[in-house]
């Protein structure tokens, strides 16, 4: 995103709600990524906006959906997000920067300006789909996101 993206958005609670984002990404410290068919990776582009939903997983372990927006550009020799999600009680915007791992995998860093809260984010790309895990603030998200 300026991440969005996932990606993504993810929130975290210690009395008021703070976002995380997600999506991108914190995919570094959730374990696994779903996965959906694939298509060849030489077609793929993690390039451009994507939508989906995903689950928060707050510090005290209660959980709650979310709607996300998404869209990554390329910068320099990396990839910017920017993203906004929604729950039912709040909606954040993040931004992120990522490397790319594999020719269908990246992970970086998200950001959050609204509430000064960063983690990690982690985006595996397949077909049309892109899976995104974040981590930060205590809360962790996981967000699937299609074009």
């Amino acid at each position: 995103m300026p991440i969005a993206s996932i990606l993504t958005a993810a929130f975290y609670r210690s009395g008021l709600r703070s976002a995380v984002f997600a999506g991108a990404g914190a995919l570094a410290a959730v374990a696994g990524v779903a996965s959906v068919t694939a298509t060849p990776a030489a077609a793929q582009s993690i390039v451009g906006s994507w939508s989906g939903s995903g689950m928060i997983i707050f510090p005290s372990g209660e959980t709650e959906r979310a709607r996300c927006r998404a869209t990554f550009r390329n910068a320099g020799g990396g990839l910017s997000m920017h993203g906004v999600c929604a729950t039912a009680s709040v909606r954040v915007s993040q931004s992120a920067s990522l490397s790319r791992l594999t020719s269908t995998s990246y992970s970086g860093e998200f950001f959050n300006t609204e509430f000064n809260i960063s983690g990690s984010i982690r985006v595996r790309l397949q077909g049309n789909k892109l899976n995104a895990s974040l981590n930060g603030g205590g809360a962790t998200a996981q967000f699937v996101l299609g074009r």
